[in-house]
């Protein structure tokens, strides 16, 4: 078991600190969400069961890539990762760039997870469908692939269209950064076993991972993968080791944890999650 930082979970100004000593203590990864905006009108939920938006449209939101490019700087080891990118929302152009940008700048360390997202609201404010917005996640990923990996790309899709391009520097990580897909539909697990490095559910509970991994494994299968694909997963209320034999059991191979409560606490926290886990 791998386990990663939630930096969602604290304050942005210790996010440096906390991504530094999180890689001295031998944490795997730090993780960070995106949005691209927040409208006032922020409904919904993508958590399964809750009747209220996780966040409120005054929550500071920082752009994703320029916080990855300043903890690159702060660190030599540790992956960086977005848990999750909204990548419809943007053309390629601008995704593949930034992504590129922090995985050459950070030495090879981006772990790229990428959503079709869940907030209408936000498609809406940006003039995009949201009912499209599956389809429009498959063209852009396959745009960033081949910007990351071809000398000249041309492009004439449903969503994008442009003749032929030339895109430099490429990712460190060759053919591009592993992508990590969120999602918990039959989309998501497509998207997971055809192009992904990984799977990170929000909405399985323990007991309906493996039906899933069991599927995932099917459909990685039919695509003629053969690497194993992480599957990550939310620590939620993990205090002791025997807490993790059940995600093990279950087949998650990270865990995203903020062992604190308080952001002044996250320090301290981190040290005895890592006294307990990673001695």
């Amino acid at each position: 078991m791998r386990f990663g930082v939630q930096l969602g979970a604290v304050s942005p100004r210790l996010w440096g600190e906390v991504a530094g000593e999180a890689e001295r203590l031998g944490f795997e990864s730090v993780w960070i969400p995106e949005h691209l905006v927040l409208p006032i009108d922020v409904a919904g939920s993508p958590h399964r069961g809750s009747d209220h938006p996780p966040l409120p449209p005054e929550v500071p939101v920082f752009d994703a890539f320029g916080v990855l490019c300043n903890l690159a700087a702060r660190t030599s080891r540790i992956t960086l990762g977005t848990c999750v990118y909204n990548i419809g929302l943007r053309h390629p152009f601008v995704t593949a760039r930034a992504a590129a940008t922090v995985d050459v700048l950070s030495g090879g360390r981006l772990a790229f997870g990428v959503g079709a997202g869940w907030l209408r609201s936000e498609w809406e404010a940006v003039g995009l469908d949201f009912d499209r917005r599956g389809a429009r996640m498959d063209e852009a990923i396959a745009v960033c692939r081949r910007l990351w990996d071809e000398a000249v790309v041309e492009h004439h899709g449903e969503h994008f269209d442009f003749g032929p391009v030339a895109f430099e520097p490429k990712p460190l990580q060759r053919p591009g950064p592993p992508l990590h897909i969120g999602g918990d539909g039959a989309a998501a697990l497509r998207r997971a076993a055809t192009v992904g490095a990984g799977w990170m559910p929000m909405n399985h509970t323990l007991e309906e991972l493996p039906r899933s991994l069991a599927r995932l494994g099917e459909l990685a299968e039919h695509a003629g993968r053969t690497a194993p694909i992480e599957i990550t997963l939310p620590g939620e209320r993990i205090t002791r080791p025997a807490d993790v034999e059940p995600y093990a059991r279950a087949g998650v191979t990270r865990l995203i944890v903020a062992p604190w409560t308080r952001s002044r606490e996250a320090l301290e926290g981190l040290r005895r999650f890592a006294g307990d886990f990673l001695g």
